[in-house]
């Protein structure tokens, strides 16, 4: 396949929500239009019992929230469709943004009920930095909510963006008859069912057409056409270049637990949204027709398969083509690797592939090579930009409930903490581990992964530390000096880096003022852009 053409039939998309807006429903809606399952795996009845496929992980059935970015693949109409399906919980706001960085575009899904929520704006602000185009999904409309041109303005308010409908919604609630497309000017009628594909839409000359009235009521006829005027009175035309400029977001309206209003959307985002995108690098702009492959991986996952204790670097095809069996040049260690079981995913279903062109998202079977932010290249130096990196807001100390289950447990805690989710410093004084994460939840995962995936039990200890600050000096002897009189509250990160654990913002300003010489980093990418706080 030439680059042009395989670049032209790809189209690479997170879905981002505040939790429980519908978002993993959404997912699994869209692998049932492209025929990637057969049935709907969140259905629970007599006859399915599976949960939503794209939440694979034990502890996400269980709770019923993603805690993972999952990548997912299907083809629709010819177009290779790459999903990432990100977390909703704001503790794992860390995967969401990194995934942000890989993807073309977006598709943010709402609760018609709650409206934008607190995590939907901070997600939408990371949008809105990368200029990144977004789909809005109004969902839940089976169900009573708030009014629709209400939903609009705050969608306009919170989230700094124009909006244009392109779907409109028949009443809502026990009043929700069906969605009218003013993309094209069908009507679909609205039935429960949520495991197959909704019927197809009626189509229509006007809205003048008494057929509309037979098919829903005089009364709610009416309406819509005093809707429809108004909306094409308020709001600007859709148009796709400030679509693509991350300025205007087309909504769409419907139930992705009853699969209604989900081909609309599909369809339209086949059309409308961009093909691969450029990518930002500290030496210049990658192009994804450039002929060179480039890449760069956004997300590391330890035991896809806990039967076969594997660990995936997901890596986000930039430029060139990728080959199995071919040797490309990893940047931070300068050396050359080779992968002979490349693989796409269908959550964690993975299959081997021989090539992969810009846009597609793969995993490489790691055997701890790779780092969040790592670049593949044909031999050239860059690094790509943009990938966010977090300070710690919350420590805790790792205590080993199990001593005969030492080894599992030091080999889970890396591995885990490789993941980017949580980070781990051990203190030389007794050679204690702290996790330090950015929410409370992230430790429960943890100690329930290294149970079920390493055998291995452990508890928290809160600890009472501010921040993390990562040490450099010009001055050796001046940090030196430092780290010795504060040995309590140093540590070392996983790459020996020294760290000063500051237990208060007052603390910490105090040792800026008597250490002038020191440069205190907020995170641990400092050796990147050597900001100092």
């Amino acid at each position: 396949m030439k680059l042009q053409e395989a670049l032209s039939t790809r189209k690479t998309f997170a879905i981002i929500s505040h939790p429980d807006a519908g978002k993993t429903t959404l997912t699994e809606k869209f692998l049932l239009f492209g025929g990637a399952i057969q049935t709907a795996g969140a259905v629970k009845s007599n006859k399915i019992k599976k949960t939503a496929t794209s939440d694979f992980m034990e502890i996400e059935r269980q709770r019923g929230i993603s805690v993972a970015t999952s990548v997912m693949g299907f083809n629709y109409q010819g177009m290779q469709v790459n999903i990432l399906d990100t977390p909703g919980h704001k503790d794992f706001a860390e995967d969401t943004y990194r995934t942000l960085t890989a993807v073309d575009s977006v598709i943010l899904v709402i609760d018609c009920q709650k409206g934008v929520e607190a995590q939907t704006e901070r997600l939408m602000e990371v949008c809105r930095m990368r200029n990144t185009p977004v789909i809005i999904f109004v969902n839940k409309m089976d169900r009573d909510g708030k009014d629709p041109f209400d939903v609009l303005d705050e969608l306009e308010d919170k989230l700094n963006i124009n909006v244009r409908p392109l779907s409109w919604p028949i009443g809502i609630g026990p009043t929700f008859q069906g969605v009218y497309n003013l993309f094209d000017t069908s009507l679909k009628l609205f039935s429960v069912n949520k495991t197959k594909i909704a019927k197809d839409a009626i189509e229509f000359e006007n809205l003048e057409s008494e057929q509309l009235d037979d098919l829903i009521g005089n009364e709610p006829a009416d309406t819509l056409r005093e809707e429809v005027e108004m909306i094409d009175g308020v709001y600007e035309k859709f148009n796709r270049d400030t679509y693509l400029g991350g300025e205007l977001a087309p909504v769409f309206f419907g139930s992705a637990l009853n699969n209604f209003g989900v081909k609309e959307l599909l369809e339209t985002f086949i059309n409308v949204a961009p093909q691969p995108l450029s990518r930002p690098t500290d030496a210049r702009e990658v192009e994804p027709l450039e002929e060179k492959f480039s890449g760069f991986v956004f997300k590391i996952h330890a035991n896809l398969d806990p039967k076969h204790r594997d660990r995936i670097a997901f890596l986000r095809v930039c430029s060139g083509k990728f080959e199995r069996n071919r040797f490309f040049h990893h940047v931070r260690l300068d050396k050359n690797l080779k992968f002979s079981n490349p693989s796409s995913f269908m959550a964690s279903e993975k299959s081997t592939i021989e090539e992969a062109y810009p846009g597609d998202v793969i995993g490489l079977y790691d055997t701890g090579n790779f780092k969040i932010g790592d670049t593949l290249t044909e031999g050239e130096k860059i690094s790509f930009k943009g990938i966010p990196s977090f300070s710690p807001e919350i420590f805790k100390e790792l205590e080993n409930r199990d001593p005969m289950k030492t080894k599992q447990l030091e080999k889970g805690i890396r591995q885990l903490t490789d993941e980017g989710v949580a980070q781990l410093f051990v203190r030389e004084l007794g050679s204690k581990k702290i996790i330090g994460t950015v929410g409370e939840l992230q430790f429960d995962v943890i100690k329930y992964r290294l149970e079920h995936e390493y055998a291995a039990k452990c508890d928290f200890r809160s600890l009472n530390y501010f921040k993390a600050c990562w040490l450099t000096s010009e001055k050796e002897e001046k940090l030196n000096e430092f780290i010795r009189i504060k040995a309590n509250d140093i540590v070392k990160d996983k790459d020996g880096n020294d760290v000063f654990l500051a237990p208060s913002a007052w603390i910490l300003k105090l040792e800026q003022q008597n250490y002038p010489e020191l440069n205190f980093h907020f995170t641990s990418e400092f050796k990147k852009d050597l900001q100092t706080v």
